[in-house]
């Protein structure tokens, strides 16, 4: 009689934990649908590139042509932008209508929720048992109530696709490594395929996560029953399926440009447009931060080049300043780069790089990623560049403040979640420091540029925060049980 009561005492217990843990899912899910649909309501906007993509989808539907409208109004083909969000843009405009790109922000928000519940199981897969479920509701919270990706569902921009698309193939992955089949094997292959089509860099989760799959091939005891022929089937077909787009990318360039082009350009110009590689050098030789990216590097050319916004490590002597004014006020004239004075701007680069060879090649590229890894990501919101400067606004250098600690706090939670080694931390750890790897090639820091990694940072903070509040309890238990025991 005992027996059964505890037995039906356990089942009681059993059922209770399941509706809790629905209730937590639901109510996750439900505060990250508030939390961007208030951002939609606050900062949706179409500007910029999203025009671009939205004008190549356009085109792509009423004219079957992956081009953009010339000086002259006739429409030119271009190569400037992967394929993969002109067409879900066109998905969207098929079905929501022509030009609706609150219909893209809706999907994208759907998409980030569905990555949201993803990067869950993924945690609750590479967790070990004892944190497993607990890790799965952390990181739901935490991706689900995350600002700083939720603000970007909002935007037509690449940056929604590809969180979810890194999702799908971390969770993929993983599950692939569980059990090898075809379906987590071909949605993995989707998943980084489409991370490549909608921004080059996407390439880095193929990657990163690929290697760690193959590993997987070779090792009897995790792959079961599944022979080493199906498995290398499976990985010959998923290539070939991988590289498919590209093909038809690159033979689609060759045949409209004749360059080989597989992915896109590094300063999205077509064949035959300069590239300014002068100016270039020169942005890399002093740029640092967002700043000089929005109010410089964006601004040129076909804006003022405004001495006064250049920061005092572009002139390395009174001299440099003179002739830094010199070729500013010739570029002003005329708001555009003639061969000349792009020469002129790389002979002043030469110089800068000749005489502090390691602040060029190593402290300044070092200081932009940490810009954009450390900076309060408030690129999106209405607070002006100067955020740090207190005496201006009060509400808003306390705001970024704040939005820097929030940033911190997800770091160093990812941070604890690595030390704490789960499983697939290495492929996770590598496709982090590769994308940093990457960003010290760029010239023009932007925050938004780390985003890609904070499926990894939800998935490791899950873990870690679970384990660190199941401690905290446990001593607190602890501490009752020692008091009352007294």
């Amino acid at each position: 009689m005992e027996a059964a009561h505890q037995s039906q005492s356990r089942a009681g217990r059993g059922i209770l934990v399941r509706v809790l843990a629905v209730l937590s899912a639901a109510l996750a899910l439900t505060s990250g649908l508030g939390l961007r649909l208030w951002m939609l309501r606050q900062f949706f906007e179409v500007n910029g590139d999203s025009l671009i993509y939205g004008e190549l989808a356009k085109n792509l539907m009423l004219h079957g042509r992956y081009a953009l409208a010339g000086g002259g109004g006739e429409l030119q083909s271009t190569l400037i932008r992967l394929p993969g969000y002109p067409l879900f843009l066109a998905g969207c405009f098929r079905v929501f209508g022509m030009e609706n790109y609150a219909s893209a922000a809706w999907v994208q928000i759907a998409l980030e929720l569905a990555g949201c519940l993803l990067l869950a199981d993924f945690a609750r897969r590479i967790a070990p048992p004892s944190l497993s479920s607990g890790a799965a509701h952390c990181t739901l919270w935490l991706a689900a109530l995350c600002p700083f990706t939720a603000v970007y569902a909002a935007e037509p921009l690449t940056e929604a696709p590809t969180l979810f698309v890194l999702a799908l193939a971390l969770c993929s992955a993983v599950r692939f490594r569980e059990r090898p089949g075809w379906a987590p094997a071909l949605w993995f292959t989707f998943a980084v395929s489409y991370a490549a089509l909608l921004r080059p860099d996407g390439t880095l989760a193929a990657v990163a996560l690929a290697p760690a799959l193959l590993f997987g091939l070779k090792r009897k005891e995790e792959t079961g029953a599944t022979s080493d022929r199906k498995l290398l089937r499976m990985a010959v077909v998923c290539l070939l399926l991988a590289l498919t787009p590209f093909a038809a990318w690159t033979g689609r360039n060759w045949r409209v440009f004749h360059v080989f082009e597989p992915l896109a350009p590094r300063y999205a110009n077509d064949p035959g447009q300069p590239a300014y590689p002068g100016w270039q050098r020169w942005v890399k030789s002093w740029c640092l931060d967002y700043v000089s990216t929005y109010e410089i590097y964006w601004n040129v050319p076909g804006g003022p080049l405004d001495l006064t916004k250049l920061p005092a490590r572009t002139f390395d002597s009174p001299a440099q300043y003179a002739e830094t004014a010199a070729l500013a006020s010739d570029y002003n004239q005329i708001q555009a780069f003639t061969p000349e004075i792009d020469a002129r701007f790389d002979k002043l680069a030469k110089e800068r790089i000749a005489a502090h060879p390691l602040r060029y090649y190593l402290w300044l590229p070092l200081g932009r990623v940490a810009d954009m890894w450390i900076r309060p990501r408030v690129e999106n919101l209405n607070i002006d560049l100067d955020w740090w400067v207190y005496a201006h606004h009060h509400v808003e250098t306390r705001f970024s403040w704040y939005y820097a600690g929030l940033n911190a706090f997800y770091l160093l939670l990812a941070l604890a979640g690595l030390c704490l080694r789960p499983r697939f931390w290495r492929p996770m750890l590598a496709y982090m420091l590769l994308r940093s790897a990457l960003l010290t090639t760029v010239e023009a820091p932007e925050a938004r540029y780390t985003l890609e990694c904070f499926p990894m940072i939800f998935a490791l903070g899950g873990v870690a925060l679970y384990r660190f509040t199941n401690c905290v309890l446990a001593s607190v238990l602890k501490v009752k049980a020692s008091a009352g025991s007294a």
